[in-house]
């Protein structure tokens, strides 16, 4: 086994062959690339010293010609030393994820620099990333998402018609209660969250809206005659989370009060003035509801290590 920086170590199951876990090596300590390696594993973001065994092998991503990935395995004679098996590459057109994690940056308006040291990468190798098409590590792929608070699923555009969390758990997984602060930090100034009602049939309804957080008011636009248009001189819960499917971590954030319609027409006019952005179902959506949390509760999952 010879490897380069940037190759990525993958470790198989002895039974099924099925990835089990998989590794940027960023770190080689013999001239010639032989073993150890020093390994930022994806799951963990964590860099280990690694003998890699008889189950692990290399793939080389810029070696294999468009649509496949070139993999080599370890053995003791040449000819299995230059055998070659030939895998689909991942859904993603390398050049489409350039363009993703560009337009993400871009939208948040992160500096070029910015996102790179926040991703703990070169500016130059970003602005690869993004105008050629390349095919990044697995560990690049969660630094980038990080540091464009994204997911790695969102780089790729899998998963668009999949529900989140489709991940293994994590083996030692941390569940904590959040501060009210903390819990104000993340909903943040904007996003899209979900509002339980009761409908005029008393029948229960959840519904995702785009929301912002103006004076420590959630506010969001709906239509009168619409589901979420119940939820005025109600009390509602109203509840955003996020799930990084790479990690098998996430966070959600509870808010419960009363909502009240807003009809004092300066207050109108200075939502809409500041809205950060248009309800994303569309329509004439003209009545804004304002939720005044009185409870505040929040839960995060992590590793335990962190």
């Amino acid at each position: 086994m010879r490897a380069h920086l940037g190759d990525q170590l993958v470790i198989e199951s002895p039974t099924t062959g099925a990835a089990r876990r998989d590794g940027e090596i960023v770190g080689i300590h013999h001239e010639d690339g032989t073993p150890p390696y020093d390994v930022r594993w994806s799951d963990t973001d964590e860099v280990t010293l690694v003998f890699p065994g008889p189950d692990a092998h290399l793939q080389h991503p810029h070696d294999a010609p468009s649509g496949t990935t070139r993999t080599s395995r370890p053995g003791t004679g040449a000819a299995q030393a230059a055998s070659t098996r030939v895998t689909p590459r991942r859904t993603a057109d390398p050049g489409d994820i350039g363009r993703r994690v560009a337009a993400e940056r871009r939208r948040q308006g992160i500096g070029l620099e910015e996102a790179a040291r926040r991703a703990r990468m070169s500016p130059e190798y970003l602005a690869y990333l993004e105008e050629r098409p390349a095919a990044p590590s697995m560990a690049t792929l969660i630094r980038l998402a990080g540091a464009l608070g994204t997911t790695v699923t969102a780089l790729y555009g899998g998963g668009m018609d999949l529900p989140p969390g489709q991940g293994h758990a994590l083996l030692h997984p941390v569940l904590r209660d959040l501060t009210p602060q903390e819990c104000r930090t993340l909903l943040s100034t904007h996003g899209v969250g979900r509002v339980a009602v009761s409908t005029s049939e008393g029948h229960p309804a959840v519904i995702p809206v785009n929301y912002a957080v103006v004076d420590d008011a959630i506010v969001f636009r709906t239509a009168p005659n619409s589901v979420t248009a119940a939820a005025a001189e109600r009390e509602v819960a109203f509840e955003v989370d996020h799930v990084d499917d790479a990690l098998s971590q996430g966070w959600s954030v509870l808010a419960v009060g009363p909502a009240t319609v807003v009809t004092e027409p300066d207050e109108v006019r200075r939502l809409t003035r500041h809205a950060h952005t248009t309800p994303w179902a569309g329509g004439a959506r003209e009545m804004w509801l304002s939720i005044r949390p009185t409870s505040l509760t929040g839960r995060r999952i992590t590793a335990a290590e962190q």
